[in-house]
């Protein structure tokens, strides 16, 4: 009898699930907040809050918003109607992307206190990609 691990399907983790859900959720909606103010609001008002858009082309910061905004949905949406849920773990490499190149934008301006926000938004999308591609995947309902 062949009892090798690839005969049998790996096993989840109940708990690990409901971290990296917990984890989904809040950065989706960080990401969304984010992205919707990114997108949406006038540049002036935007700029009062995140001077850094004051030194960046208008195109890139909605650019960035409309990132943010299609990332929030890719950590959500592909793994809740399990339709092409590898989708949630690819959203979270972008959003780390993301927020990788903010680090080094933000270390560039010696923006010193965002540099630490960034790396830990880095690190729950790094933690959201792990586990969904190799702890605790989502099948897909579609075979």
């Amino acid at each position: 009898m062949n009892t090798s691990p690839s005969v049998f399907p790996r096993e989840r983790s109940k708990g690990m699930n409901i971290a990296l859900w917990i984890a989904q959720s809040i950065l989706a909606a960080m990401f969304l907040i984010a992205g919707i103010m990114k997108s949406s609001m006038p540049l002036d008002k935007l700029g009062a809050q995140l001077p850094w858009v004051n030194e960046v082309p208008a195109y890139l910061v909605r650019f960035i918003g409309a990132s943010e905004l299609i990332g929030s949905i890719g950590l959500i949406l592909p793994s809740l109607t399990r339709i092409k849920p590898i989708l949630t773990p690819i959203a979270a490499i972008g959003l780390t992307l993301i927020m990788l190149l903010a680090t080094i934008f933000h270390i560039t301006h010696h923006e010193m206190p965002a540099i630490g926000f960034t790396l830990v938004l880095a690190g729950i999308a790094i933690f959201i990609a792990w586990g969904r591609l190799k702890k605790s995947p989502v099948q897909s309902r579609l075979y």
